[in-house]
C-alpha cells in the first residue's frame, strides 16, 4: 500500500452495524484536549497570573462562544467535505490552542501576554471543537447509516463523556505532579493522537444532494434543539452547585454526584441506545425528560445524602438518552446532505443551555437557595416533555411533517 493511500483510506461502500471503532476512538482522544484544561486553566489564571474570578470565568467562557459561533461553519464543512475532514481540521485547531497553551505556560512569560495568549488559545479550542465533534458524530452516523444514527449518537456521546471525567483528574493530576507545562503538552498531544486515528480511518462519505441555508436548517429542527437545551439545564446545575448544595446540608461525598450521574448516564446508552432507532426518537426523549424532572425533583426536596446522590443517579439515567432520541428527529427533518449542518446547529442548542443555565441557576440559588436549582431542572425537564409530546402529536397528525423523507437516500 502506497503512502498516500494509507493517509487517504477509501469510504467504506456499507453502513456498518455499529459505529466505528476508529472514529469512536479518535472522538475520545480529541475530546480529552476539551477535558484536560478544565480544572487546570482556572488555578494557573488565578494563582499563577493573578488575575480574578470575573476573567477567569470570562476566560474559560470565551470558547464556548466560539463553538457556538462556528457550529454553521462546522456543518458547512461536515456536509461538503465529509466528517472526517471536518474531524481533522478541528483536531489541527485543537491541537493549536494546546500549543498556546503551552505557550503560556513558558516561565517569565508577563501576565498580560500569559492571559493573551490562553484567551488566543481558548479561542482556537473553541473553533477546533465545534469542526471535530460535529465532524466526528455526523462521521459516526454516515457510518452506520441513519437507520442507527440513534446509536450513532449514544456512543459518540459516551465517548464524549468518558472524555470529559477521565480527561479532567489526568489534567489535575499532571498538574500536581510536572506542573502546568506537562498538562498544557497533554492538551497538545490528545488531539494530535486523535488526528493519527482519525487519517487511518475509513471516510463513510455523507449522501449528496440538496443543501439548505444554515438558517433553514436551524429552522427546520428548533423544537428539537429547543427540547435539547431544557434538558441540559438540570445537568448543569448538578455540574455547577452539587458541590455547594452538598456543603449547605453537611453532606461529605459531593464528589460522588457526578459519580452517580455517570453511572445511570452509561449504563443506559450501553444498555438502551438502539431504542430511538428501534421505537422511535419522540417518544424516548419524552420518557426520559419524565425521568430526568424525577431525579432533579429527589434533589431539590432530598431530606438526605442518600437520597440526593439517588437523584443524581435518576438524572443520569433520564439524560442518557435525550440527545440520541431528539438527535435522530432532527435528522429527519432535513434533506440526508444536510446532516453535518443539522447536528452542528442541533448541539448548538446545548452549548446555549450550558452558557445560560450556570449565570441563571446562580441568581436562583443567591434568592432562594441552592435547592432551587434543580427545581428550576425540574421545570424545564417537564417543560421540556410537553414540547416532545407536542412535537410528537404534530409529526402524527402530518403537521410540519418532516422534510427529510422528501429526499431519498
Amino acid at each position: 500500500m502506497s503512502a498516500s493511500s494509507a493517509a487517504a483510506p477509501r469510504a467504506a461502500a456499507h453502513p456498518l452495524p455499529r459505529p466505528a471503532p476508529g472514529i469512536i476512538a479518535a472522538l475520545f482522544c480529541g475530546y480529552l484536549a476539551v477535558g484536560l484544561p478544565l480544572p487546570v486553566l482556572p488555578l494557573f489564571l488565578h494563582d499563577g497570573l493573578g488575575f480574578g474570578s470575573l476573567t477567569v470565568g470570562l476566560v474559560i467562557g470565551i470558547q464556548f462562544l466560539a463553538t457556538v459561533l462556528t457550529r454553521g461553519y462546522a456543518g458547512r464543512v461536515t456536509d461538503q467535505q465529509g466528517g472526517r475532514r471536518a474531524a481533522l481540521q478541528g483536531a489541527a485547531f485543537c491541537a493549536l490552542g494546546g500549543l498556546l497553551y503551552l505557550t503560556a505556560a513558558m516561565p517569565g512569560l508577563p501576565p498580560a501576554a500569559g492571559l493573551a495568549v490562553i484567551i488566543l488559545g481558548r479561542l482556537a479550542a473553541g473553533f477546533g471543537e465545534s469542526q471535530f465533534v460535529t465532524g466526528c458524530v455526523s462521521w459516526s452516523i454516515a457510518s452506520v447509516g441513519p437507520e442507527r444514527a440513534g446509536l450513532s449518537m449514544s456512543w459518540t456521546g459516551i465517548a464524549m463523556f468518558a472524555a470529559l471525567a477521565i480527561g479532567a483528574p489526568i489534567g489535575m493530576a499532571l498538574y500536581q505532579a510536572w506542573g502546568l507545562q506537562a498538562a498544557m503538552a497533554a492538551c497538545l498531544a490528545a488531539p494530535l493522537v486523535a488526528a493519527g486515528i482519525a487519517l487511518r480511518a475509513a471516510a463513510h462519505i455523507s449522501p449528496a444532494g440538496p443543501r439548505l441555508p444554515f438558517h433553514r436548517v436551524i429552522g427546520q429542527i428548533w423544537k428539537e434543539g429547543l427540547g435539547l437545551m431544557l434538558q441540559g439545564v438540570g445537568l448543569s446545575g448538578l455540574t455547577a452547585f452539587a458541590s455547594l448544595y452538598f456543603a449547605a446540608h453537611g453532606w461529605g461525598h459531593a464528589g460522588l454526584v457526578m459519580t452517580a450521574f455517570g453511572i445511570g448516564f452509561i449504563a443506559v446508552r450501553v444498555m438502551l441506545g438502539h431504542l430511538p432507532d428501534r421505537i422511535g426518537g419522540y417518544r424516548v426523549a419524552l420518557w426520559s425528560l419524565l425521568v430526568e424532572a424525577i431525579g432533579q425533583a429527589m434533589l431539590w426536596a432530598a431530606p438526605s445524602e442518600g437520597v440526593a446522590l439517588a437523584g443524581a443517579l435518576v438524572t443520569g439515567l433520564g439524560c442518557a438518552l435525550i440527545f440520541p432520541a431528539l438527535g435522530v428527529e432532527a435528522l429527519k427533518r432535513v434533506p440526508p446532505a444536510n446532516r453535518g449542518s443539522a447536528m452542528g446547529g442541533f448541539v448548538a442548542f446545548l452549548d446555549i443551555a450550558y452558557g445560560l443555565a450556570g449565570p441563571a441557576a446562580g441568581l436562583i440559588a443567591g434568592q432562594f437557595g441552592y435547592a432551587a436549582v434543580y427545581l428550576l431542572g425540574a421545570a424545564c425537564a417537564l417543560l421540556g416533555a410537553g414540547l416532545v409530546l407536542a412535537s410528537r402529536g404534530e409529526h402524527l397528525l402530518g403537521i410540519g411533517a418532516p422534510c427529510g423523507s422528501q429526499y431519498p437516500e
